[in-house]
């Protein structure tokens, strides 16, 4: 069993040293235009919430990887790839009047070569379209990968805490 651990560790380890497919450099001209460049941060964790409370999913698009990724959210729990991500959180939003999320103090970039996680809490404050309000806080945690020159989500955990009685 241990053993068996061992290699598991040191095959995850040993991943970024093999070599990163390239992209042909018109495709990689093109998406530099809109590429994120900046270095996973608490600054970018901030740029990326201060996105979504535009309540406009194209607004954070430029940070996510296309294609088949996992994100999972609070609702509906799944997305399989940021197409289906962005028309379903398009569809959740739709019923807000407005909505902030702030990220706290607590968050963590944590880098492994062309990886870096980060998590943290998120404060909401949120009106929905018929006037009632929330707030609280989420667990946010966030997987980037680094591809060429852009620094790109390509998978995030969004969930809440149980209510207070659930689960206890």
């Amino acid at each position: 069993m241990r053993a068996s651990a061992l290699i598991l560790l040191l095959f995850v380890l040993a991943l970024p040293a093999f070599p990163q497919p390239q992209t042909s450099s018109k495709v990689q001209a093109a998406k530099s235009e809109t590429a994120n460049t900046q270095a996973p941060s608490k600054a970018l964790m901030d740029a990326i919430w201060a996105g979504w409370s535009t309540g406009n999913p194209a607004n954070v698009a430029k940070y996510y990887a296309k294609g088949p990724h996992v994100f999972f959210d609070i609702a509906p729990l799944k997305y399989d790839s940021w197409a289906e991500y962005e028309k379903g959180v398009t569809q959740v939003i739709s019923g807000f009047q407005s909505l902030t999320a702030t990220v706290n103090s607590d968050a963590q970039i944590h880098r492994h070569g062309n990886l870096v996680w980060g998590t943290a809490t998120i404060h909401h404050a949120d009106v929905m379209k018929d006037g009632s309000k929330g707030n609280g806080d989420f667990r946010w945690t966030v997987i980037w990968e680094k591809t060429g020159r852009e620094w790109l989500i390509v998978h995030e955990h969004v969930s809440a805490p149980l209510g207070e009685g659930h689960g206890q």
